[in-house]
C-alpha cells in the first residue's frame, strides 16, 4: 500500500476508535496486539492487511473502518410479535447536532451528556475533527468532550462528511464571529426535495454574512461593522433557521430580537445551552426571543440535552402497530401533547405517570404506557404545524397508525416536497395508501400487513415507519441499506429487540 493510503486508513481507524470511546490499549486488547502496534497503524507507519482492517472494523463496530468491505447494513425482521416491558427514550438527535455546532462559540471545554451515538453526530464530529476541534468520548463512551483549537483550519475540512449532513448549515452562525471569510460544502442529509437556505441568509445578512454559491460550495464573507439595527423577522418559523440566528446573536455584542422564532424542542435546548455559556435569552418557549450576546465566550460548560420527542413518537407507533402493551419512559410530554390528544380521539388506551424533570433541569418528562386499542380514523386530517402544533417529523408515524385504524385518514405533509411519496412504500407491505398529490396521502384501514423485501426509503422518518410495519407483518421481511435510520436513531434494532422484537442486522458478504 502507498504511504498516503496507509495514513488515510490510520486516520479512519483513529476516528472510529475515538467515536467508540476506546483508548489505543483497549483496541489493542480486542485485537490481541500491542498498544504500540495500534499507534503505528493510526500514524500510517504500519503495513495492514485487508483481514486486519476487517478485524478492526468488527472490534469497533464501524462501517467506516470496514471501507465497504462488509457492504451496507440491512435488517431482517420477523414480524407479528408483541412487544412488552419498558424502553427509555434517548436524547434528542436534533438537539445534539445543534449543540455540536454551538460548541464552536466557546473557547473553553464543552461536555455534552448522553449524546446520541448516531451517524449524523459522527459526520459532524468528523467535520469538527478535520478543522482542528478535539473531541473524545468519556465516561465509558456515554458523554462527549469538545475542546476547540485557538484557530480553525477550514481548508482541511472533511468535505465528504460535511455533504452527508444538513446540520453543517448551522456552522454559519458561529463561524461568522471567528473569521472574515470561509467556505462550506452544500448541505446534504435526507432526500426531502428542494429546501432553500434563503431564510438562513435573510437572518444572517443582518450580522454581515454575505454568501455566494459556486460548484457545490458556499463562499462566505463577513462584512465588518454590520449589526442588526432592528428586530430580525424570520421569513419561516423553521428550527434550523432559528438556531442559526441564535448562534449568530450569541456572540453579537448587545441585544438581538428574533421574531417568528421556532419554539420547538431543539431550539429550547439550544437556548438552555446558551444560558449555560452565560448568554441571556429572554422568551424561551415563545416566538419572540431576545438574545443578550457576549463577544467572548470562554467557559468550561457541562450540559445534558433532553430526550427526543420524535423517538418517543416512534416508540408509541411501534406499540400501536404491533398491538402491544409497552411503557415508554422519559417522554418529553410538552412536545407530545398534541400527538397524544389526536391519538386519544382515535381511541388510544394509555396512561401516563406524574411529570418529572429532565437532566437539563427544564424539560418536563413522563412515562407513557400504551395498550392494545381499537382505533378509529380521526375526523380531521393529520397535518403538522409549528410548535406547539403536531410536530412535522411525527406526521409520518401517523401513516402507520392510521393504517391500523378503522376508516380513512387524510395526511397532509405540506412542509416537504416529496416525503409523502415515500409513505406509499407501505403499500408493499399490504397498506392501502393513495397519493393524492406530492403532499397528501389518503390512508385506508385497518391493514392486514404482509412481509416483503424492499429498499429503505431515503428519508429518515418514512424509513422507520416501514420498519415498524414490518414488525407488525406476519413472516420475515428484509429492509435493505438502512444507513438513513442509523443517521437518526441509536441502536434502534437492538433496543426494539430488548422489548420483544426480532430484528437481525446483517450485511452482504
Amino acid at each position: 500500500m502507498a504511504d498516503d493510503y496507509l495514513v488515510r486508513i490510520g486516520k479512519l481507524i483513529r476516528d472510529a476508535r475515538q467515536h467508540r470511546g476506546w483508548t489505543q490499549s483497549q483496541l489493542a486488547d480486542a485485537l490481541g496486539t500491542s498498544q504500540s502496534a495500534v499507534n503505528r497503524i493510526e500514524r500510517g507507519n504500519q503495513n495492514i492487511s485487508l483481514e486486519m482492517i476487517a478485524r478492526i472494523g468488527e472490534a469497533l463496530d464501524s462501517e467506516i473502518v470496514s471501507l465497504g468491505y462488509a457492504g451496507p447494513m440491512h435488517l431482517r425482521v420477523v414480524g407479528g410479535r408483541r412487544l412488552s416491558g419498558a424502553i427509555d427514550v434517548k436524547t434528542s438527535k436534533n438537539a445534539c447536532v445543534a449543540l455540536l455546532c454551538a460548541s464552536l462559540l466557546n473557547k473553553g471545554r464543552t461536555v455534552l451528556r448522553r449524546v446520541a451515538r448516531i451517524e449524523e453526530v459522527y459526520r459532524l464530529l468528523e467535520v469538527l475533527n478535520s478543522i482542528g476541534v478535539r473531541t473524545r468520548w468519556i465516561n465509558d463512551g456515554v458523554d462527549l468532550e469538545i475542546v476547540p483549537p485557538a484557530s480553525l483550519d477550514m481548508d482541511a475540512m472533511d468535505a465528504e462528511a460535511a455533504r452527508r449532513t444538513r446540520s453543517i448549515i448551522m456552522f454559519l452562525g458561529p463561524l461568522l464571529h471567528r473569521m472574515d471569510q470561509f467556505r462550506l460544502p452544500y448541505a446534504g442529509g435526507c432526500d426531502l426535495g428542494t429546501r432553500t437556505i434563503e431564510p438562513h441568509m435573510i437572518a444572517l445578512r443582518r450580522f454581515g454574512l454575505d454568501i455566494t454559491a459556486t460548484e457545490g460550495i458556499y463562499h462566505a464573507k463577513v462584512l465588518t461593522g454590520v449589526t442588526p439595527d432592528r428586530p430580525i423577522v424570520l421569513t419561516e418559523r423553521g428550527d434550523t433557521v432559528t438556531e442559526n440566528a441564535l448562534l449568530a446573536a450569541a456572540r453579537h455584542d448587545g441585544a438581538t430580537v428574533i421574531r417568528n422564532a421556532s419554539s420547538n424542542y431543539m431550539v429550547q435546548d439550544l437556548c438552555f445551552f446558551l444560558e449555560a455559556l452565560g448568554v441571556r435569552v429572554d422568551g424561551i418557549g415563545t416566538t419572540t426571543l431576545t438574545v443578550h450576546g457576549i463577544p467572548n465566550i470562554d467557559v468550561d460548560v457541562d450540559y445534558s440535552p433532553s430526550e427526543d420527542p420524535v423517538e418517543a413518537m416512534s416508540l408509541v407507533a411501534a406499540a400501536v402497530v404491533t398491538e402491544s402493551e409497552l411503557t415508554i419512559r422519559r417522554v418529553p410530554i410538552e412536545f407530545m401533547e398534541i400527538e397524544l390528544a389526536v391519538l386519544e380521539e382515535m381511541g388510544l388506551d394509555h396512561d401516563r405517570s406524574a411529570e418529572y424533570v429532565a437532566d437539563n433541569g427544564r424539560t418536563r418528562l413522563v412515562d407513557l404506557t400504551v395498550r392494545p386499542s381499537k382505533l378509529e380514523a380521526p375526523i380531521d386530517k393529520i397535518h403538522p404545524m409549528p410548535f406547539p402544533g403536531l410536530n412535522i417529523d411525527n406526521v409520518p408515524f401517523f401513516a402507520a397508525i392510521a393504517a391500523t385504524a378503522q376508516g380513512q385518514t387524510l395526511i397532509h405533509d405540506w412542509v416537504y416536497d416529496n416525503r409523502a411519496i415515500y409513505l406509499t412504500d407501505l403499500n408493499r407491505l399490504g397498506g392501502r395508501l393513495q397519493l393524492l398529490d406530492p403532499h397528501r396521502v389518503l390512508v385506508e384501514g385497518p391493514t392486514r400487513w404482509r412481509a416483503a423485501e424492499m429498499m429503505c426509503p431515503p428519508a429518515l422518518r418514512p424509513a422507520v415507519v416501514v420498519l415498524l410495519a414490518m414488525m407488525a407483518a406476519e413472516g420475515t421481511s428484509v429492509l435493505r441499506n438502512v444507513y438513513v435510520i442509523n443517521r437518526g436513531y441509536e441502536e434502534l434494532a437492538e433496543r426494539l429487540n430488548s422489548v420483544g422484537a426480532q430484528i437481525e442486522i446483517f450485511r452482504d458478504i
